[in-house]
């Protein structure tokens, strides 16, 4: 489905991403990161977890599981079939365990038990992508980083920041368009306004305070293209 530009809108992009900056801050001035974690072991699995499961039910499962296992270590002592039943409630349980066994035991054998911190060696992990990766660079080591997933990428579209049809394209467009400064502390703005004002069922592009802001004429609902 393609991307619809509003034409009547006055405002440039680069006006509407001041505008949203600052309205972010305004709202969040702070924004911790909502994945409970004791160290850069601990979000790594929080975040790798938090695929297709909301974030409180991660919360819910992590505690029970750090508490055996909370260093590559402890979980190499445990097996597959018993990470498996701890996380089951959080979904795609047997190969998130099999992956949180496996990432454990390679960064024990490859990096000395310490998280890696490149985008390049935590890509190469059993179940980490770039979006999970971003996240640990950014908020577990303090590098800049832009993670981008489809709540992200939804409202970038809506606010006409992007026409990317990727998460990859939204995320270099972002970058582009937000000051390397803000990056870590904005992605996360970004979620927790999605969550409470422009929800997917919720605003379509013309309800919520942004989206009017920024397209005050806009009338028809806004189709995203899929990430």
């Amino acid at each position: 489905m393609q991307f619809q530009e509003i034409e009547s809108n006055k405002l440039l992009k680069k006006e509407r991403a001041d505008y949203i900056l600052n309205k972010l801050n305004e709202l969040y001035p702070e924004a911790p990161i909502p994945l409970k974690h004791n160290s850069q072991f601990e979000l790594l699995i929080a975040v790798l977890m938090s695929a297709q499961c909301t974030d409180e039910r991660v919360n819910q499962i992590t505690p029970k599981l750090f508490k055996i296992g909370n260093t590559p270590e402890k979980i190499m002592k445990m097996s597959i079939s018993k990470i498996e039943n701890i996380i089951r409630s959080c979904g795609l349980a047997p190969q998130k365990s099999s992956n949180i066994f496996h990432l454990s035991k390679i960064i024990i054998e490859k990096y000395n038990s310490r998280v890696p911190e490149s985008f390049k060696d935590l890509e190469s992990l059993p179940g980490v992508g770039h979006k999970t990766a971003s996240v640990v660079m950014s908020q577990g080591f303090g590098h800049p980083a832009f993670p981008v997933d489809t709540h992200i990428h939804r409202l970038a579209q809506r606010w006409g920041l992007t026409r990317g049809k990727n998460v990859k394209q939204t995320e270099n467009d972002l970058k582009k368009l937000f000051p390397i400064e803000s990056w870590n502390k904005l992605h996360l703005q970004f979620i927790f306004y999605g969550r409470s004002n422009c929800t997917a069922r919720g605003c379509d592009g013309t309800i919520c305070e942004i989206c009017k802001f920024c397209f005050p004429e806009r009338k028809k609902p806004i189709i995203t293209n899929k990430a």
